[in-house]
């Protein structure tokens, strides 16, 4: 019977969820329901002082507003919790196996003050590095119990060899072995009864049956001493997924100094919670036919971690924006107006009909803050050069056009019916009448109602939301402009 993939996000509570964070929450989700699989959420605390208040409220967020909703967390207990370490430390569970280990001579007490330390230093493969010299493992047994007596701070330290070597399995960069001297005996439970992020994940992933460990690439160095804990335990080694660094557009690791590191960055900027979670699925991952746009459930049946790559991946923001993009072409008109209502409202405080605005700009914005740039000038007839007047494509010039918006002036004063069908009929008949081609009409009057050379609607369109008074009147303005001249 094939066993169950079990797969865990396990985030640590220091503040917004960085990118690569995000997606190492994807993939573990991704491999889990693809192989019908449960994924964990469990709540990494135990360096408190890095824990930030309503850092676990991001988290919860993040995943749920992302489609990655947990089978098992804080929240919804599977038998296997407490799903937060710092409720699994007051439980005595992680120092219950320090000690399991200290008995098998795998872990050692160790009583050494700051100072002493500092002075291990050792140069290992041409790199000066602090490595522990075992001098607490050779206290003897009365040693030991005298100094818990008498209250002297301790850490537990695993009891790494230092001759030969390790090797371990990576699903996606093979087979690596390490010099153990380079594995230092590190620290399991430290001074103020927590334990060390690496011993606190090899016990839990184990108690919670985990199958595969998703992490970032920056823990493959760590990933021997895992293994010795768990060879040391006589546990099960999960599959590891090591996921490759995330870079910016100049090759260097996406910090926050970008602006766009982290989800909720991405969320203010103005990009959709599926489009960010479809481009991160691709920081890494490539399809076999090399498909870009997916659902959350398509690259549930996609998603084969054996793609993931070794090499770099490239926050390429200019992508994702395109990215974005399409996702709000293919978005319903009724949901795109929610979220883009707010924008509009900022950026137009008069009574316009923003609905039919929001359906000028959908599929012409990328992010929603491209809003106001685009549809200012609604509001207010921008300044604007007569030069925009002149277009070689359309064939117009400054005289051709103040010709045209003075024989339109008097007829547009008179309509009544300012709908766009109206308009536009209105304006087909004189093109059709002098003879001319569609946009040498429409290119000067777009123009003067608008202000601008690019517009997210036609010049009948733009008529209609502003209606005859405020049509007139900038056409007025731009015969005014183009006599002027």
């Amino acid at each position: 019977m094939a066993v169950k993939i079990r797969t865990r996000y396990a985030p640590s509570p220091t503040g917004r969820m960085h990118v690569g964070n995000l997606r190492t929450a994807l993939y573990a989700y991704l491999i889990a329901k693809h192989a019908g699989g449960d994924f964990i959420l469990r709540i990494e605390d135990t360096d408190q002082e890095r824990y930030v208040e309503g850092a676990v409220d991001i988290i919860y967020h993040t995943l749920e507003s992302t489609g990655l909703r947990h089978d098992e967390g804080p929240d919804r207990d599977g038998g296997v919790g407490p799903y937060v370490q710092s409720e699994r430390q007051k439980a005595g569970i992680y120092m219950k196996y320090a000690r399991e280990l200290i008995d098998k001579g795998q872990a050692y007490y160790c009583f050494c003050d700051k100072e002493r330390l500092a002075t291990l230093t050792q140069t290992v493969a041409g790199k000066e590095i602090n490595v522990y010299d075992k001098h607490c493992l050779h206290l003897s047994k009365e040693e030991i119990e005298a100094n818990l007596a008498s209250g002297k701070p301790y850490v537990i330290r695993q009891n790494n060899p230092t001759e030969g070597t390790t090797t371990f399995h990576d699903d996606i960069y093979g087979d690596i072995t390490v010099d153990n001297a380079e594995l230092d005996d590190m620290i399991l439970i430290k001074s103020d009864g927590f334990p060390t992020y690496n011993f606190a994940n090899v016990v839990d992933d184990h108690l919670m049956g985990i199958t595969h460990v998703v992490r970032g690439n920056e823990y493959l160095s760590s990933s021997p001493k895992y293994n010795r804990l768990y060879e040391a335990f006589g546990w099960e080694i999960p599959e590891y997924v090591h996921c490759p660094l995330i870079t910016d557009e100049n090759h260097q690791k996406l910090a926050k100094r970008s602006g766009h590191s982290s989800y909720e960055d991405l969320i203010e900027q103005g990009f959709l919670p599926e489009a960010i979670v479809n481009f991160v699925a691709l920081l890494g991952w490539c399809p076999e036919d090399n498909k870009e746009i997916f659902t959350l459930e398509e690259l549930v049946q996609k998603f084969d971690y054996h793609h993931i790559s070794k090499s770099p991946a490239v926050f390429d923001y200019t992508k994702l924006k395109w990215m974005n993009g399409e996702y709000f072409k293919a978005m319903d008109e009724e949901r795109f107006y929610e979220m883009a209502e707010p924008y509009l409202k900022q950026a137009l405080t008069k009574d316009f009909d923003l609905r039919k605005i929001a359906s000028m700009v959908k599929t012409r914005i990328e992010v929603f803050p491209d809003i106001a740039e685009m549809v200012d000038f609604f509001e207010k007839l921008p300044e604007y050069d007569v030069e925009m007047y002149t277009h070689k494509k359309m064939k117009t010039d400054r005289q051709s056009s103040l010709e045209v918006l003075k024989e339109l002036l008097p007829v547009l004063e008179t309509q009544t019916d300012y709908s766009n069908d109206a308009l536009y009929q209105t304006i087909s008949a004189y093109v059709e009448k002098k003879g001319y081609k569609n946009g040498y009409v429409m290119w000067p009057v777009r123009t003067a109602v608008s202000g601008k050379q690019m517009t997210p609607a036609g010049a009948t369109q733009i008529m209609e939301i502003l209606g005859r008074d405020e049509s007139v009147a900038r056409i007025r303005e731009g015969i005014r402009k183009l006599e002027s001249d």
